[in-house]
């Protein structure tokens, strides 16, 4: 009942909904008391109020920002309960005493002071605010200087309306002694303190102290352009939660001949962005994005089919590609908005044959076999379990933007799955990593995946005081002590390398202080490494585990398990790549031979109902991989999704666009030529009269 409540209330927690509760029967006890009058129980109700709406926003409650939508916003809520305390002071006796006049004027000033200091701090958070955002860019052509402490605008409308505490105090204070001493100290301090707060934050509105306007930083930006002349381009635009799509092209980028450089279009995707030495510009304006000069770039790479694409693909300088962010038999894998680019790129000669099926307008000649680069990591199958017991990842897609039966195994088949995997006759053990937009848009999907947390969590319990694995765990608990001890220092130098330890830094100092470091770079990736390493360390081989944000990454889970179970998605095409069994569920139902023909990465796969009744096969191959069915037809699998082992990804991956940069080239410079030569004259045509005629002359009647 509890977590329906917490589902409809759209509230993260039971700490949440308690407050949120408490905070709407807070107020009418705080007008009851006024009413009445009764001096503690106002004083009591009004505390309840503070600490619920304080712990409310602190968490940032869903309900808290509706709140602000039907008119009882955090400043309504505040002048409400000033007007209560004056109400209280009229109600008990005072109302023709000097405190009830001064209640009356100092609550009047303090709400009037509202409106100045929200329009200093709002016009100081616009002025500090770059058009662009920018990562290992030299921005030393302007000067930008560093932002007001971090404690005069954070949450600055909250700290501001707190204030009135002291009036609230002294007010009843003098309510219950009948000295109006306490009341005029505390309506005179809340009033000092505002205008305290005003006075401290107008410095910062000196031009000297405000950021450049945004022409001079574009044009700081365009000199940077001219003096770095990048040659190759990541494009990329989308939600927050789709900040893994160019995430997973850091790494490539950074191994690309050239001069390499990444352009954003949403802020929240530069604060999402993964660590890299990469150049990297962030342009949400459109106009600006235009205005901008990027005609040194000779091949732009898309990860995403979305509309602000149109954005860079008007620019005819450079070649356009798709290179998406995953190889699948996914309708979004031949998306026909893919023949607005001048090539499509995929991992091997499936992606071709996938466009060829799927008849949407991409010319085969379009299309270029480069690999997948950022499968390196992937470790081939051992030809054995890593651990005593195998362990076996369940990694669903997402429910997709419709309803389709077919777009992720977790509505109709999730449930089942972990069921007869945490049930299996043999033993093993269960990483859940489900995709980050699971329950995003189906409140079902979300209910599924919570009752699945539920299931592998209730497990893992119970495995920790199976007496099976109690000897294991004695031997193990000091290298896990430790692993954890290694976990929180290498956490510690992560965020201080990320930059995430400094807080008081705002947007525009972030630009302007990020500078390419690639030792810093090198150091990030080996802790990485490190960090991966602890964490599986930290706890037994034998416990079962939820795997949810970006850490440990999915590649990481890869190289930890023995076999997978996922859906139609890259994540499959990805995970042939290791060699290991996997299975597939057909959600949809269509039985195992249509479900083959219709999607490639499954033709090596264990094909799962949605009663996952099939799983015994897949547990079978992983226990005697000597008696595996399909590890032949994984091996050939692989190199027709993923192309050959040799060259490797990256290194076809830079020959195709080293090759696509000098077609560029070639046609710019063919442009050029044409543009330069003067048009030949018209032949004369001997039919023509030798004189002109009356009718041609300008001044001819």
């Amino acid at each position: 009942m509890i977590s329906t409540a917490i589902r409809l209330a759209r509230v993260g927690s039971g700490s949440e909904l308690a407050a949120a509760l408490l905070l709407g029967l807070s107020f009418p006890c705080v007008m009851l008391a006024a009413i009445i009058p009764d001096v503690w129980f106002f004083a009591a109700a009004a505390a309840v109020s503070y600490l619920a709406d304080t712990y409310l926003h602190q968490r940032g409650s869903y309900l808290v920002n509706r709140l602000a939508k039907v008119r009882a916003g955090l400043s309504i809520r505040f002048l409400i309960r000033q007007m209560l305390l004056v109400l209280l002071v009229a109600r008990s006796g005072l109302g023709e005493d000097r405190i009830f006049y001064v209640t009356v004027v100092a609550v009047l000033m303090f709400y009037g002071l509202q409106a100045p200091h929200g329009a200093i701090v709002t016009l100081l958070r616009l002025r500090r605010r770059l058009p662009v955002v920018t990562r290992n860019i030299d921005l030393g052509a302007i000067r930008i200087p560093n932002a007001p402490p971090r404690w005069l605008l954070s949450r600055s409308a909250e700290k501001m309306l707190h204030l009135d505490i002291f009036a609230m105090v002294g007010v009843i204070i003098t309510l219950q002694t009948r000295d109006n001493l306490y009341g005029f100290a505390g309506l005179g301090l809340s009033v000092l303190l505002a205008v305290g707060y005003i006075v401290a934050l107008l410095p910062y509105l000196r031009p000297s102290r405000l950021v450049p306007n945004a022409e001079k930083v574009l044009k700081a930006v365009d000199g940077w352009l001219a003096d770095y002349r990048p040659t190759v381009m990541l494009y990329f635009s989308g939600s927050k939660e789709s900040a893994y799509q160019v995430n997973m092209w850091l790494e490539t980028m950074g191994q690309l001949d050239g001069r390499p450089l990444i352009v954003l279009r949403e802020r929240a995707i530069a604060q999402q962005l993964g660590p890299t030495a990469v150049p990297v510009l962030c342009v949400p304006g459109g106009v600006h994005l235009m205005n901008l000069d990027l005609s040194m770039v000779r091949v732009a790479l898309y990860a995403a089919n979305v509309g602000k694409n149109i954005h860079m693909l008007r620019v005819p300088t450079m070649k356009h590609v798709f290179i998406g962010h995953g190889d699948s038999d996914k309708l979004a894998s031949v998306n026909p908005f893919s023949k607005a680019y001048d090539e499509v790129w995929t991992a091997g000669r499936a992606g071709r044959d996938r466009y060829a099926l799927a008849d949407v307008g991409v010319r085969d000649e379009d299309i270029v076999e480069v690999g997948r680069p950022q499968l390196a990591p992937i470790e081939p199958a051992s030809g054995s379990t890593k651990n005593p017991i195998p362990t076996v990842l369940y990694a669903p897609t997402w429910e997709g933007w419709d309803d389709s039966p077919g777009n992720t195994s977790l509505l109709l088949a999730g449930e089942n799955i972990v069921k007869r995997l945490l049930k299996a006759e043999r033993p093993v053990r269960v990483l859940y990593k489900p995709h980050p937009f699971t329950g995003t848009r189906s409140a079902k999907a979300k209910a599924v995946h919570e009752r699945i947390i539920a299931l592998v969590e209730k497990a893992a319990a119970e495995r920790a005081t199976d007496a099976r694995w109690a000897q294991d765990a004695a031997g193990l608990r000091e290298e896990q002590s430790a692993a954890r001890t290694e976990l929180a220092r290498i956490g510690a130098r992560l965020t201080e390398l990320s930059g995430g330890a400094d807080a008081s830094r705002d947007e525009a100092e972030e630009s302007r202080d990020s500078k390419a470091d690639p030792a810093r770079q090198a150091e990030l990736t080996r802790l990485r490494r490190e960090w991966n390493g602890a964490y599986w360390r930290s706890f037994g081989w034998w416990e079962h585990r939820v795997i949810s944000g970006s850490e440990p990454a999915l590649y990481d889970c890869f190289n930890e398990s023995d076999a997978m179970v996922s859906d139609i998605s890259s994540v499959v095409s990805d995970y042939i790549a290791s060699g290991k069994p996997y299975a597939v569920t057909d959600s949809a139902e269509l039985g195992a031979e249509e479900f083959k023909r219709q999607n490639t990465a499954v033709r090596a796969a264990v094909i799962l109902s949605n009663s996952a009744k099939e799983l015994d096969q897949l547990l079978a191959a992983v226990a005697d991989p000597s008696a595996d069915p399909l590890a032949e037809a994984r091996h050939e699998l692989k190199r027709y999704l993923l192309g050959p082992d040799e060259p490797t990804s990256i290194e076809q991956f830079d020959a195709a666009t080293r090759a696509l940069a000098a077609k560029s080239l070639a046609r710019n410079v063919g442009v050029e030529q044409r543009l330069s030569e003067p048009e030949a004259a018209p032949a004369p045509d001997d039919s023509a009269p030798s004189q002109p005629r009356a009718e041609d002359s300008p001044v001819g009647g």
